[in-house]
């Protein structure tokens, strides 16, 4: 995710690219935010929507931007080695004086903006060919106080996600056993309120067994962090297929329910109270700009890829909206789970018990897969933050010690809360608000000063955001620190009214 330039891979059509951005977005946020719709009133929430998918479309189109600029500086450097090792070349076997011509040219080349590479027909300087990630255009574009800064936001970010992940898939297992169980089959989905520490097996309580889960979970899936895991494109096809079962089933069967007259739902207009969750969960739902490099630079054709962007954000708001609104029609609110899946396993919403199992387990599935993945990511984060250039790690710090600071810490908030919306909400609040919003900002604005640096004031990069005025880089600054301020005085607020 922060690593340096990687291969570009197969290149795929850009239709191919949009499904799957589509896929990259649509994931494990949208299971939470029927439950922060609800919470914070339809109107609030439809509009809130709207404004941060605009939001996150056009710092989408920052990070593009500034991969631009990254290419057109690796490429011109390349360029200039090259005319060093043919300098050299030339000074070894004599120089005549043609040559001493072409060396003066050269000097003087040197000591103005370097138009020349536009001049001798490279349009394509700007280019997306080569896969730059996010860490290194921070090492390009920001100083040393940003690059850590950037990296302390990734690693938060991912410590958020992993703490979700781990807590959503003991949760899914928990409601889905403990309602098989005892007196309450098939109940969970039927308004029923259930605490933590009422029974779940004779003696066993529900926290017991969610953290039975937990550490299952941990024994068996943790050691993958001490270990390379590659995510096979066959896995990926599998997960992406039962996502998209799993949403379509979902709507479905909302739909069904409301056309019969069965629908409970009465959502209200605003609550301002929930704006808080749903801000984090929108935020959360939106996250790509961490892994655009991987899926922007292998699309063939790039000419229109900020249309492309902006169609599949216009696809995912409406997909977001239905899965939303038929979720507060259908059910009442006091019913909705932070997980929206488990309002499925009841028997009276659908009697056809593998679908019901299906739709409870499909967290479990789809989240496993990702887990090592993500932690993965987050152990070569750690690593790049601490390597010092020449420097290397011993064996205990390498394999033991980066490892465990990875799993530990999420497992332990997973240990201490399942509260999914809040954990949703908090990472994206704050690590997902540094993503979505403060770093490609500052992308933008230190790769466009760093282009007319080094290509002169004139030259125009051909992946020039549409939001290129410098009004738009101050607006989303402000949005995000604005953001900050505004959650932390509702958490400060909330816990002083508790």
């Amino acid at each position: 995710m922060a690593g340096g330039i990687t291969d570009t891979g197969e290149l795929y059509s850009p239709y191919v690219g949009l499904v799957y951005m589509f896929n990259l977005i649509v994931g494990t946020g949208a299971l939470t935010m029927p439950k922060a719709f609800a919470t914070a009133g339809w109107l609030v929430s439809l509009i809130l929507l709207m404004f941060l998918g605009f939001m996150s479309y056009m710092t989408t189109t920052f990070v593009v931007e500034a991969m631009a600029a990254a290419n057109a500086q690796l490429r011109w450097k390349r360029m200039e080695k090259r005319k060093e090792d043919d300098e050299d070349e030339d000074s070894s076997s004599g120089v005549s004086d043609s040559d001493v011509l072409l060396q003066d040219g050269y000097e003087r080349a040197e000591t103005r903006p370097i138009l020349s590479v536009q001049r001798r027909g490279s349009a394509n300087i700007f280019e997306i060919t080569e896969r730059v990630e996010m860490g290194q255009m921070a090492s390009m574009f920001f100083n040393k106080v940003g690059v850590n800064l950037f990296y302390f936001c990734i690693i938060i970010y991912l410590y958020g996600d992993l703490a979700i992940y781990a807590a959503a898939v003991p949760v899914s297992l928990m409601q889905v056993t403990c309602s098989v169980t005892g007196n309450h089959s098939c109940s969970v989905g039927d308004g029923t309120k259930y605490n933590d520490t009422d029974k779940c097996w004779g003696p066993i309580r529900r926290i017991d067994a969610y953290r039975l889960y937990l550490a299952a979970f941990t024994l068996l899936l943790g050691p993958f962090t001490f270990f390379n895991v590659q995510k096979t494109k066959y896995l990926q096809i599998m997960t992406s297929l039962m996502r998209w079962i799993a949403f379509i089933l979902m709507i479905i069967l909302a739909l069904i329910r409301i056309s019969r007259g069965q629908a409970e739902g009465h959502p209200s207009m605003a609550q301002l109270s929930g704006i808080r969750n749903l801000f984090g969960v929108c935020v959360y739902s939106f996250m790509c700009q961490h892994s655009l490099p991987s899926l922007i630079t292998p699309i063939s054709k790039k000419k229109h890829v900020n249309k492309l962007v902006l169609l599949d954000y216009i696809l995912i708001l409406a997909f977001y909206s239905l899965l939303s609104f038929t979720a507060i029609y259908c059910f009442r609110n006091d019913t909705l789970m932070d997980m929206y899946t488990l309002n499925f396993t009841n028997c009276e919403i659908i009697s056809v018990a593998f679908i019901r199992y299906f739709l409870g387990l499909f967290p479990v599935f789809t989240i496993s897969t990702n887990f090592p993945i993500i932690a993965v990511t987050l152990r070569n984060n750690w690593k790049t933050l601490f390597h010092r250039e020449g420097g290397t790690y011993p064996w205990v710090v390498d394999r033991i010690v980066f490892p465990a600071i990875t799993l530990i810490p999420p497992v332990l908030v997973a240990f201490c809360t399942h509260d999914l919306e809040s954990l949703v909400g908090i990472t994206g609040a704050y690590a997902g608000n540094g993503i979505q919003y403060l770093i490609p900002a500052f992308l933008a604005y230190c790769s466009r000063k760093d282009t007319q640096l080094v290509f002169g004031s004139g030259t125009v990069n051909k992946h020039l955001s549409p939001f290129r005025h410098s009004f738009w880089i101050v607006f989303v600054l402000i949005w995000g620190f604005s953001c900050f301020v505004f959650v932390t005085a509702n958490i400060v607020l909330s816990e002083s009214k508790l």
